[in-house]
């Protein structure tokens, strides 16, 4: 490879060439396993003489970041661990704010999935319509007007707009105009725009407890108080919600991650003490789209009559992860000031992306493959359901649930549910700990068991494997 080494100032010539040899193996710009030019080739492009090129090299094969093979070269060493950490916290270092020393990303899972895959919150992209989806993307690389190819209004795309709201107005009751739809670059994004909109450092935030950890390590690197308000059969227990809370973030249809929904009467209770405090609610509606029941219970949203509830929709779970598509519906009050914010966080969402989505709802297409998945998970649901009804009515208790990708369980009698997850995972079994979700103190020993990615034909054996360790 060409590598570029500057001879300008003054000093050794062998221990420059050294010193940005080094510098580009720490940071990265020379990649393990990388081929240098040869001593006399790097020689004649700096106009230096040939020893003076090798003393650098050898220095450099001396402490290990160069190698040379015989026939072939030399090449870069990986960086030794012990150097990378050196450099991360030398002298002189600039930390960030406390709080983002505590919210460092989860690990990228690189393990191959295990073989009775029950993890939770993930969809089957083995049943998207991709050959549809890809028509659609295609049809707008082509298609698409100059002038869409410049900067949008942050708001969104006009098209992908209209169809949000057509769609949660007839299948959500939530009854809006297209400019009161904001397009945001997933959930997490949604929230983060409400989030610098509403609180200001110190106030009081309310969470689920068990509940989603991004939403609560989301509103405390903002430096709201972020408390943790208990959920039971009817959902967030709203006399415990403190008064001087300035916003309440729930997950009424489908309570993440325990399942039950919110009970008309508490949700009714929620709208009541809001409007009563002063606070605002935000709805997340995640995976709703999944029902497995007649009528579904009215979103808050569409019970909230004092402009109250910011609700906020997701196409993670119904389309793929990966596309990043999300959306917030706010009151008149608030748009102005939150699509102002999504212009300030990052211009708008990819256009392509959106436009192909709007095309796909607009042709139906959403709607399809919203059918046919949620019967392929309702089949996996009441699968596992009746195996556990069989063979754990003794050792399970199902938690209630009526929508979403996954079912919640308590095990019966004194079981370390932390030593269960990891003997299940050696046993080829991936469930979640419920453990995972509580951020303020230990809770209720249980399990989550995701019905997304795991095939209809594994989930008995699946199921009989994750009893044994049982």
């Amino acid at each position: 490879m060409e590598f570029h080494v500057s001879l300008a100032g003054r000093g050794d010539l062998s221990a420059r060439i050294y010193r940005q040899l080094h510098d580009a193996v720490i940071d990265g710009r020379l990649r393990s396993g990388e081929k240098l030019p040869p001593t006399r080739e790097l020689a004649r492009q700096l106009a230096v003489s040939r020893n003076t090129v090798a003393l650098a090299y050898e220095r450099l094969t001396a402490e290990g970041f160069l190698v040379g093979r015989v026939g072939a070269g030399t090449f870069v060493c990986a960086t030794p661990p012990a150097l990378r950490a050196e450099h991360a916290t030398r002298a002189g270092a600039v930390p960030p704010r406390p709080v983002w020393r505590d919210l460092a990303v989860p690990p990228v899972r690189d393990a191959p999935p295990p073989a009775y895959d029950f993890r939770v919150g993930v969809p089957d992209v083995r049943r998207f319509p991709m050959a549809a989806w890809r028509s659609q993307v295609a049809r707008q690389l082509r298609d698409v007007p100059v002038e869409e190819t410049l900067y949008g209004d942050p708001a969104g795309h006009a098209g992908l707009r209209s169809e949000i709201a057509r769609h949660i107005g007839l299948s959500r009751s939530v009854r809006v105009p297209a400019e009161q739809v904001l397009v945001t670059s997933g959930t997490q994004q949604a929230l983060d725009l409400v989030a610098r909109v509403l609180l200001a450092p110190g106030d009081r935030v309310a969470v689920e407890e068990p509940g989603y950890a991004p939403a609560r390590e989301l509103f405390a690197s903002h430096g709201a108080r972020v408390t943790g308000v208990p959920v039971d059969a009817e959902g967030v227990v709203v006399h415990e919600l403190p008064d001087d809370t300035r916003l309440v973030y729930t997950t009424p249809s489908h309570q993440f991650p325990l399942g039950p929904p919110m009970s008309l009467g508490r949700r009714t209770a929620l709208l009541e003490w809001a409007r009563d405090v002063g606070a605002v609610v935000v709805e997340d509606d995640y995976d709703s789209e999944f029902r497995f029941a007649d009528r579904p219970l009215e979103s808050l949203h569409s019970l909230d009559r004092g402009d109250r509830v910011l609700y906020v929709g997701s196409f993670s779970k119904t389309m793929l992860p990966m596309l990043r598509l999300g959306f917030v519906v706010a009151p008149p009050s608030l748009f102005a000031a939150l699509r102002s914010a999504k212009r300030l966080a990052d211009l708008q969402t990819e256009t392509t992306t959106q436009g192909a989505m709007a095309g796909f709802m607009a042709d139906g297409l959403f709607v399809r493959h919203l059918r046919r998945a949620t019967r392929e998970y309702a089949a996996r649901r009441a699968l596992i359901l009746a195996v556990l009804r069989r063979d754990f009515a003794d050792r399970l208790e199902v938690v209630p649930s009526t929508a979403g990708l996954h079912l919640a369980v308590w095990p019966a009698g004194e079981v370390d549910v932390t030593e269960l997850v990891t003997r299940a995972a050696a046993a080829g079994v991936g469930v979640a700990d419920l453990a995972e979700y509580h951020g303020f103190g230990p809770g209720r020993p249980g399990l989550a068991l995701g019905y997304g990615l795991i095939e209809h034909d594994r989930i008995d054996e699946g199921l009989r494997v994750l009893g044994e360790v049982l």
